[in-house]
């Protein structure tokens, strides 16, 4: 089976083209191909392709909650989202601590065929922050992990943590550090500012993270080691890996679409869908992030896809669980927040939601150029048309998004994951032509 996709702009430049795809590569080029009986069409005039969107950053739950979230429901959620690769975090239950897990996840993924789920192992046992895991057996297994993490949780200790980025250079794996200084975050659940003094609400400081980004990019400059910092929220840690990556440091560092949009002045409802980890900070951390993105300093979007269950989000703001959904609405926020103000055009969207993600995570079929002869990890997108979201209409099984409501440019008009189409026209997998 082959697919055509018909006047569509590669990275929104040039002149519209058809895209032609078979054997799961792009096999032509032109501006007009024919199409016999047996390929499918896509009709994407006046659309935009991009190479498929990679996430290093999402929480699919599986094992252990599969009452707010599946592997195949995420999966789902993904490729509507434009994803073709997503990265599973390892703060399940049981942990992603050793190949049972992670290979798990990796069958399962690959069982439902809508994305590639790329299990990410822990760096410690159970999360605890003490011992560390067998990387080496995970990173061998049949999910040949290529990234670790303890995300939801901070490897505080910088012994531990030294140790980890001595251990995974050697693997040639990369650490992804949830920064947060515990110590300085006992009972936090909003950014400690002018706003959650107002609201009485427990302060995050922004030095919860900022101390540990400037402590690993030191402890990886010794080490000669590679970090990566998960959904950084702050100016000051743009200024530090400013600084980390003029000498020389090889750290990256994602930033989420919320923290792109939303600041803390969305607090004064007390809603728990807003509360999530790191806090919502002020507007003046958010267009920091923004230009940061823009620049370079910060390398690339992650969704931080993070469900919960009604229960766990309809309370006490203090006891909300922290975490929102992302998949779906994570390019729709880029072209928000990037595309619509000029900070980056569609081309610099591929490179910080799909080239970036991959070359990071060392994805050689991902985040590849669109040109014949590479793999058809595509996503095809209508920069004019614009949705209304609503939780209880997107495919996961939860319906935590902060953005009920809101009204969004750019939709996902077709997913391929190597020539198979997985997402069309809002369904999942190939409809009726």
């Amino acid at each position: 089976m082959s697919v055509l996709i018909r006047g569509v702009r590669l990275y929104g430049e040039g002149d519209a083209v058809d895209v032609l795809v078979k054997d799961g590569q792009i096999a032509e080029i032109a501006p007009s191909l024919p199409a016999d009986g047996e390929t499918t069409v896509i009709d994407a005039t006046g659309q935009v392709l991009l190479p498929g969107l990679v996430d290093l950053h999402t929480h699919l739950r599986e094992p252990g909650r599969e009452d707010t979230e599946t592997i195949e429901t995420g999966s789902a959620a993904a490729a509507l989202g434009g994803y073709t690769a997503v990265f599973a975090m390892a703060n399940t239950n049981p942990v992603a601590d050793s190949p049972v897990v992670t290979d798990h996840v990796w069958h399962r993924g690959q069982q439902v065929g809508l994305v590639d789920v790329h299990p990410v192992g822990a760096v410690t046992v159970g999360l605890a922050g003490t011992q560390l895991t067998e990387m080496a057996m995970m990173a061998n297994g049949a999910g040949q992990v290529r990234m670790f993490s303890d995300d939801g949780k901070c490897v505080h200790d910088p012994l531990v943590m030294r140790r980890a980025l001595e251990y995974a250079k050697g693997l040639g794996v990369l650490i992804a550090q949830h920064a947060e200084e515990p110590r300085l975050t006992v009972g936090a659940v909003a950014h400690e500012g002018p706003n959650a003094a107002r609201l009485g609400l427990a302060g995050w400081p922004r030095s919860a993270e900022e101390s540990i980004v400037a402590r690993d990019a030191i402890l990886a400059r010794d080490a000669g080691a590679r970090v990566h910092i998960c959904h950084a929220s702050t100016a000051g840690t743009v200024e530090i890996l400013k600084w980390a990556k003029a000498q020389g440091i090889s750290i990256t560092a994602e930033v989420t679409p919320h923290h792109l949009l939303l600041d803390d002045t969305r607090l004064a409802s007390y809603d728990g869908v807003n509360r999530v980890n790191p806090p919502l900070r002020e507007a003046s951390d958010a267009q920091a992030l923004r230009q940061a993105l823009a620049d370079g300093v910060i390398d690339c979007v992650a969704t931080d896809h993070a469900p919960h269950a009604e229960h766990e989000k309809c309370c006490e703001f203090s006891v909300a669980r922290p975490g929102m959904l992302g998949l779906e609405t994570a390019l729709s926020v880029v072209a928000e927040t990037m595309v619509a103000s000029g900070l980056l055009t569609w081309r610099g969207v591929a490179e910080v939601m799909s080239e970036n993600p991959a070359r990071i995570a060392g994805l050689p079929d991902q985040g590849r150029p669109l040109e014949v002869g590479e793999p058809a990890n595509l996503t095809v997108v209508d920069p004019e048309r614009t949705w209304t979201v609503a939780g209880a209409e997107m495919a996961s099984k939860s319906a935590n998004t902060p953005y009920e409501e809101m009204t969004l440019p750019a939709v996902v008009t077709a997913t391929l994951l190597r020539g198979k189409v997985t997402a069309l026209r809002g369904h999942v997998g190939e409809v009726q032509k």
